[in-house]
């Protein structure tokens, strides 16, 4: 920070010293920028449409709800959007540091009036409305339009506040800390901050996935990725003034929880519940540093939706920090029985997590290093799984992990062959194989059971058995992320020494294709049989990326298809559709589904407090009276008020109705063979 200012809200405050870029950046503005016009994926010309693009990324990146700028601050610098790709190539970053005064000034005032709107005082009983979700509206036109959205802001985080119980006089000195800090946090703002934020955008108009990491931003990430330090278990980023969870990291305490998704969003953390400090405008790492603490340590968060949901009330949650163990994380299996004419069929489940493979003890040389493979091998050859009738791997949450192992578990399944073919820019194409070249260790009914969480590793063996014939795939369309990145150090190229560390640039370098040469790219893994999924969220997918990759196709790989389904998906289709339309518990998931679909299409809620009361006790009505259908249909008491729920308690509707497919189909099979049989 190069100067010191009042805290924001304070009368006559003084701006800031204008941040400066220096020699670092401008070396790393040239470095990123031929990175990404030589090596990356999208083969995109860097000239005037890419710098028109990047301008207008860069300031959604700065007010991505549109809350600070008006149409007149897009059009001040307009003169010079097709000049940033000549600046970056030239080491100057002029304008991008002049748009962040302006954003600075922009915050500053809005944060002014904020504070005055709560001296004013705030009441919850007239008409108006308030839209949720901003990213796509226009620019505001005036000052004027500011002040009104903005009066409606605050009625809106206030009302919040209050439908969760709390007093006006701790809502008010809860919002004023918010509205200070989220200028105060400008103020702090260093000349590497305001470079991610612009080089990001810049990188973010190749693909989602490439983005620009300050030295401090790489620090946390190699953190996340190591899961070295005791917390939540959950990859966190910023958006505009919020903190939001990216990912949850399978067996850490948020996914364990049942209570947290990605996309929601972090307002409040506290180490009691009675303690909760608004985090709201606080930078990631402060964020980071917070909800960060010893093991088996409590650590309480007030989590908003993500956005675009309608705003529900705050929840508080409460998460016990661990360690994520790679025990945690490893394959699990379990048994569950379903009862036919023909006798109990017996159908066993394994639960994947991740893909992951201790590679510093494979490299140690320990011929018994903990892999995906390994585990489900044993797991396969177990006593507890011995005489099943059929196998599903629940892939449902899984983010991916090691392409490898990806590859390796394939080979359980089929006895040889392609797995996954990857593409590089330059056009190479490398087919990836079952190098074992072993005979299948389960030849049984195979399920694969997959979620819109489904990604990458996950997709590459749910699209490899569907294109195998090996089994069938059921569940919801998956994520879609069929591109692979690679991080490059920049001091690789003579950027920063010993006493000024650089960054990193992520960057997209290949696609993944399937088998058939379909990419899983954007349109992932559609399921053979779909499933009513009441948590789906496609707005969370590669679909509705910014910039995503388009989906395409290269040439076929050499394989032959198993058909081991052998004209029999018609059937499961017709048995499973029927249960959809009979089954009470299905039903019940299938209407909640329907209504978690409909909530979210609803953007605009009422900033009036007695309408905005009911239509939250409606909804919650309506999520009770589906969660007691399906608790009733297994036999389990219902419920008061939601309050009393436990997410452990709760029937696994969908892994019930997956386990009655496989049980199908190996009657279907055992049919089957005795035609063949009696000739």
């Amino acid at each position: 920070m190069t100067g010191l200012v009042l805290l924001a809200g304070t009368a006559g405050a003084l701006a800031a010293e204008p941040i400066k870029p220096g020699a670092i950046q401008k070396e790393s503005a040239q470095v990123v920028n031929q990175l990404l016009s030589r090596y990356h994926y999208n083969d995109r010309a860097t000239g005037d449409d890419l710098s028109r693009a990047a301008y207008k990324a860069y300031f959604d990146a700065l007010d991505p709800q549109r809350y600070y700028f008006t149409r007149a601050d897009i059009e001040a610098f307009a003169d010079r959007r097709t000049q940033l790709d000549d600046e970056i190539g030239a080491g100057r970053l002029d304008t991008a540091y002049a748009i962040f005064e302006r954003y600075r000034e922009r915050v500053q005032a809005r944060s002014d009036y904020a504070l005055q709107l709560l001296d004013q005082g705030l009441t919850f009983d007239d008409d108006a409305s308030f839209q949720t979700d901003r990213s796509e509206v226009d620019w505001a036109r005036s000052e004027a339009a500011l002040d009104r959205l903005w009066k409606r802001r605050v009625t809106h985080d206030a009302l919040k506040q209050k439908l969760s119980g709390r007093d006006m006089e701790a809502i008010t000195e809860s919002l004023r800390g918010r509205y200070e800090r989220v200028a105060r946090t400008l103020e702090q703002y260093e000349a590497e901050d305001v470079f991610q934020t612009f080089m990001s955008a810049w990188a973010g108009e190749y693909d989602p996935h490439s983005s620009y990491m300050s030295p401090r931003r790489s620090e946390n990430f190699d953190i996340n990725m190591r899961l070295s330090l005791e917390g939540i278990g959950a990859l966190l980023g910023s958006e505009g003034d919020f903190v939001e969870i990216v990912e949850l990291i399978p067996g850490g305490p948020a996914a364990r929880s049942g209570e947290l998704s990605a996309g929601d969003r972090i307002v409040g953390v506290g180490q009691s519940p009675d303690r909760i400090e608004d985090v709201v405008g606080l930078r990631l790492g402060e964020v980071v540093d917070m909800i960060r603490g010893p093991k088996d340590s409590n650590v309480h968060l007030q989590i908003l939706p993500p956005t675009g949901a309608v705003d529900n009330t705050q929840d508080t949650i409460t998460l016990t920090r661990s360690t994520i163990e790679l025990e945690e994380q490893a394959a699990q299996a379990e048994v569950r029985t379903i009862e036919r004419d023909a006798g109990t069929r017996r159908i066993g489940v394994i639960e994947l997590p991740t893909f992951y493979a201790d590679i510093d003890a494979a490299n140690a040389g320990d011929d018994d290093y903990r892999s995906t493979t390994r585990d489900v091998r044993d797991l396969i050859d177990s006593d507890q799984l011995e005489g099943i009738d059929g196998l599903i791997i629940d892939l449902r949450g899984n983010a991916g992990g090691s392409l490898d192992e990806a590859v390796r578990l394939s080979g359980l399944f089929v006895d040889s062959g392609p797995i996954v073919q990857v593409h590089r820019r330059n056009g190479e194409r490398r087919v990836l194989d079952d190098e074992a070249g072993n005979a299948a260790v389960y030849d049984g009914p195979l399920g694969v059971l997959v979620d819109g969480r489904s990604a990458s590793a996950s997709e590459i063996f749910a699209a490899a058995m569907q294109d195998y014939g090996r089994g069938v795939v059921m569940g919801d369309q998956t994520f879609g992320k069929g591109t692979v990145q690679t991080l490059i150090n920049l001091d690789r190229f003579g950027v920063g020494n010993e006493d000024t560390r650089s960054g990193r640039l992520k960057l997209t370098i290949a696609k993944f294709y399937r088998i058939n040469g379909n990419s899983t790219q954007m349109q992932g893994v559609t399921p053979d049989l779909e499933m009513p999924y009441p948590h789906g969220n496609d707005a969370m997918s590669e679909r509705a990326a910014d910039n995503a990759l388009p989906w395409d196709t290269i040439q076929t790989a050499e394989y032959q298809r198993m058909n081991r389904l052998n004209g029999m998906l018609g059937e499961l289709q017709r048995r499973h559709e029927r249960r959809l339309r009979e089954a009470p518990a299905l039903r019940a998931l299938s209407d909640e589904a329907e209504r978690v679909r409909s909530t979210r299409a609803q953007t605009t809620v009422s900033l009036n407090e007695t309408e905005r009361q009911a239509a939250l006790d409606h909804r919650a009505e309506e999520r009770l009276d589906a969660i007691n259908t399906q608790r009733k249909a297994y036999g389990q008491p219902p419920l008061d008020d939601l309050s009393a729920l436990d997410a452990d308690s709760m029937p696994d509707v969908l892994l019930d109705e997956s386990a009655e497919v496989m049980a199908d189909l190996a009657e279907l099979r055992a049919d089957n063979g005795a035609r063949i049989a009696g000739g």
